[in-house]
């Protein structure tokens, strides 16, 4: 999914996060407020925080100070000049709430297109149809999959990118690999880069990657056809390539899609996500973390013979964790964490 092409950047929006913002549950908001250069947030709905400002509850540099609001009627007394809704939370069971349809039914009155990450397509659903008719406004599910037109097989065709392709990959779920990739791609352009990057994603793709689909909703078999469409799309029109990676090779609930990611962007080289302090897995309390090491040695045995993996994003200390397993490590969110990694890699390249 493109939302460039749908979208005049940047869009004045209202970020629904109820009951989620600043918690890892709400990082699809999260990334949106902190990172989107599609979506400008003017207001974030999210009663438990009510009265605070964004960079408040997220406590990050350059967070924009949008206030943070009890309801999408109070988010529109804010921002009367919104131009969608973007749902930026998906609860438990992936159904929408019923105490958020009046939310949203605020916001397409109003005039906002609805860009929603729930796992139920508002866009089936013959009432959110006849709302977009009345009001004129439109709806987009990012979880939507590709149609089946436009599934196909992995051919290898990836191998023909005239770009440098880079995969972030990580030990575990949930330890910033959408973050390292946006992150390098914004040093890269600072840098005078000509780079892209390719979300995998709901998060990134709402955060305005030039391409992306939600890698998890699309057939097993098309996954690293789906990768291999995407990277060659972006590699057009770019010399660098960054790819949201997802899971982890050693994850038994998840390392199909890690794999099929891995195949279909078939990278250059591979930059690994690490939290050193975790011993468990996210939402898997019987499954321990595999580590760097382990998680290096299966990239390196079922990668192309040519992939490096150039470096490691740490949520640790970087020098430590550099001298311990041998490989370039910084940490994103020190101020020179995300130039240090780009560097890595180029000197990989």
């Amino acid at each position: 999914m493109d939302l460039y092409e749908a979208f005049d950047a940047p869009v004045p929006a209202v970020v629904l996060a109820e009951g989620e913002f600043g918690t890892t549950e709400g990082k699809t908001a999260n990334g949106v407020v902190m990172h989107s250069e599609l979506f400008e947030a003017r207001a974030v709905v999210d009663s438990t925080q009510a009265g605070k400002t964004a960079d408040e509850v997220l406590d990050r540099d350059g967070v924009p100070d949008a206030p943070v609001v009890a309801s999408t009627e109070d988010a529109l007394r804010e921002a009367p000049d919104a131009e969608a809704l973007v749902v930026g939370v998906a609860p438990a069971g992936g159904e929408l709430p019923d105490e958020w349809v009046e939310d949203i039914r605020q916001a397409m009155q109003a005039g906002c297109d609805v860009v929603s990450g729930l796992h139920t397509f508002l866009s089936e659903d013959c009432q959110w149809r006849e709302l977009v008719e009345e009001f004129g406004v439109r709806l987009f599910d990012v979880r939507k999959p590709p149609a089946e037109d436009d599934l196909r097989v992995a051919d290898g065709r990836v191998d023909d990118a005239d770009a440098d392709v880079v995969l972030t990959m990580g030990t575990d779920c949930a330890v910033g690999k959408r973050t390292t990739t946006f992150e390098l791609y914004r040093a890269a352009r600072a840098a005078g880069l000509d780079a892209g990057w390719v979300a995998t994603g709901q998060t990134g793709i709402m955060v305005g990657a030039h391409r992306g689909v939600v890698v998890d909703r699309v057939p097993a078999d098309f996954t690293a056809g789906v990768v291999e469409d995407l990277v060659c799309a972006v590699a057009e029109e770019h010399d660098l390539v960054l790819v949201e990676g997802q899971a982890a090779l050693s994850h038994r609930a998840y390392s199909g899609v890690t794999l099929s990611l891995l195949h279909g962007a078939n990278p250059d080289a591979v930059v690994l996500v690490d939290d050193p302090d975790r011993k468990g897995r996210a939402d898997f309390d019987r499954f321990s973390v595999a580590g760097v090491e382990r998680e290096v040695a299966a990239i390196e045995s079922v990668a192309d013979a040519e992939t490096t993996v150039a470096a490691l994003s740490t949520w640790g200390d970087a020098g430590a964790q550099s001298a311990e397993w041998g490989i370039p490590a910084a940490n994103v969110y020190d101020e020179s964490g995300p130039t240090d990694l780009l560097d890595a890699v180029r000197d990989a390249l």
